[in-house]
């Protein structure tokens, strides 16, 4: 699961950066759970070949990565406005409640945002 995890942030930040075919061979694997084969037929291209585009394209966002470390900065950007958000929250009591839940709703899309990935 932590693979499929790692392998989806890196699609979603270098998913651009792949042939076209690379994005389809990745997302039918990662997101929408084609075996091997299904792609193959799918793509009307070999099973061999869509195992090719998969290890080539995962090859290459880990190249990215490696070089530009988006998803690594993301990562830490994301603890860090959790820690923040906690840290507020705790600050939170009768007197300042209405002045910390207005600091805290603010917080929520990007919270939101950050959970469901």
């Amino acid at each position: 699961m932590n693979q499929f995890l790692h392998l989806s942030a890196l699609f979603d930040l270098y998913g651009s950066l792949l042939t076209g075919r690379q994005q389809d061979c990745l997302r039918m694997h990662l997101y929408e759970d084609f075996s091997l084969s299904e792609i193959a037929e799918t793509l009307g291209i070999s099973r061999q070949a869509v195992y090719d585009n998969i290890h080539r394209s995962t090859d290459a966002m880990e190249s990215y990565e490696k070089k530009m470390r988006l998803a690594a900065r993301y990562q830490k950007e994301r603890l860090r406005l959790n820690e923040i958000y906690e840290a507020v929250l705790a600050m939170r009591d009768t007197e300042n409640a209405e002045v910390i839940d207005a600091i805290l709703s603010r917080f929520e899309p990007f919270l939101r945002c950050m959970r469901e990935v």
